[in-house]
């Protein structure tokens, strides 16, 4: 006869982990469904400039992205190598500039519209003169607030 006896009635039965890989797989599948993609392709080259004093935008849905560069290898035989406008997943000029800032401007709740901004995404080597042609557009079309979107430079040493 042994002086320790064993509790029968107490002890927990193990976690299965037989359905383990199913929920893993579901999960799989719920992210790779509800994930959303990129919804504009570049068409433009856009290499922007270095700067040391930047700020992130918080809200992206209140930014519309307006971005100016060298067609890619892909466009350059339908478009030339000249400097283009992209809006969105399109090539466009500076006329169509107010038309789609209102199209961006009724996808914002009516609250929020007046903190809309224009984002520049300027490639560091196109000229100031289609930039300039730009700016002059968004302030025409009631767009006061601009942002040129660039790259954090790294610090020196020293």
């Amino acid at each position: 006869m042994s002086k320790f006896k064993k509790k029968q009635g107490n002890t927990t039965p193990g976690i299965s982990t037989a359905s383990l890989p199913d929920i893993v797989f579901m999960l799989l599948f719920f992210f790779m469904v509800v994930t959303k993609m990129r919804e504009t392709e570049l068409m433009v080259t856009v290499n922007t400039p270095r700067a040391s004093e930047l700020t992130k935008l918080e809200k992206k849905t209140l930014v519309n992205f307006i971005l100016i560069g060298r067609p890619t290898e892909k466009y350059k035989l339908k478009v030339g190598t000249k400097p283009q406008i992209q809006l969105g997943d399109k090539f466009a000029t500076t006329d169509d500039i107010p038309l789609f800032l209102e199209k961006h401007k009724i996808s914002v709740p009516e609250s929020q519209r007046q903190s809309i901004i224009s984002s520049l995404k300027i490639d560091k080597d196109v000229t100031m003169g289609i930039v300039g042609d730009v700016k002059t557009t968004l302030r025409k079309a009631g767009q006061l607030k601009v942002n040129y979107s660039a790259k954090k430079r790294e610090r020196t040493a020293g």
